[in-house]
């Protein structure tokens, strides 16, 4: 099982992607640079943004900045809907590599699955990777159905989708869908917005371990085999979050995390995509 922030999991094109990461939705500017600085210095080597959060540009600052070699670093960002589209895509990609400064992604998403697009997207997303521009290549908050659709067509398949994913939805069907088909999952707003840190399973389990309900929930779904990408622009909390490499859960621990289940989101539903 996972015993550092520098652990990675291995996707399917033998590409190695690091298990734990920041995530810098909603962070402006100066606070998305600051933020992802303070997560390179304490370890974190994946950052994960999109062109919808307009703060590519900080990001590839605080990278520039930074002692880490670039191979090292797995840097994540996502075609936004209104971009979507085979030209318009290959454009967007061009534009958020200039935003971030950098010669090529790691991994580079489809933010939502916009019906009547996203098909056309992947072929761009396809050139873009057999031509080099990027390591890897995926999904976000793409449904079973959507991802059968994608798949019928592809030429290469998704290696990674992320999805919402927090102890109020286990996407426990979206989870076994990607392990068949080795679509590596990654947990966008893993905490729920802060929604379950209060509940008193978790509060048990915390107290068992000597640790925080937000470690708890972020070791659960590592046990799980899940990415997670916490957000916070919080100092201590950037490094709290990461402290989920020295405990383990037990069996009876996960299920009652997994009892928590309510198919509840906190963000939009993927198959009303209308923004």
């Amino acid at each position: 099982m996972y015993t550092s922030l520098q652990d990675t999991t291995t996707l399917q094109n033998g590409v190695k992607m690091p298990v734990f990461g920041l995530g810098v939705y909603k962070m402006e500017g100066a606070e998305a640079k600051e933020s992802v600085r303070h997560a390179l210095d304490e370890g974190y080597r994946a950052i994960d943004t999109a062109s919808m959060y307009k703060n590519e540009k900080e990001v590839g600052e605080a990278i520039k900045e930074c002692k880490v070699p670039r191979e090292d670093l797995f840097v994540t960002t996502k075609v936004w809907n209104s971009d979507q589209g085979y030209e318009e895509t290959l454009a967007a990609f061009n534009k958020s590599l200039n935003a971030l400064g950098l010669d090529y992604l790691d991994l580079y998403l489809i933010h939502w699955p916009v019906k009547g697009k996203y098909k056309e997207t992947w072929k761009a997303m396809e050139k873009l990777y057999q031509d080099g521009k990027v390591k890897a290549i995926g999904v976000c908050n793409f449904q079973p159905h959507h991802l059968e659709d994608l798949m019928q067509d592809a030429k290469v398949m998704p290696m990674v989708n992320q999805v919402e994913l927090h102890p109020l939805l286990s996407q426990k069907k979206v989870r076994d869908y990607c392990e068949k088909h080795h679509i590596k999952v990654i947990a966008w707003s893993p905490l729920a917005r802060g929604l379950v840190l209060d509940h008193p399973t978790l509060k048990e389990i915390a107290e068992k371990h000597g640790k925080s309900t937000a470690q708890i929930v972020l070791r659960w779904e590592l046990q799980n085999n899940v990415v997670v990408i916490p957000k916070s622009s919080n100092k201590e909390r950037i490094i709290t979050n990461s402290e989920v490499f020295d405990f383990e859960l037990s069996a009876e621990e996960m299920q009652a995390i997994d009892r928590m289940n309510k198919n509840e989101r906190t963000g939009p539903d993927p198959d009303n995509v209308n923004f």
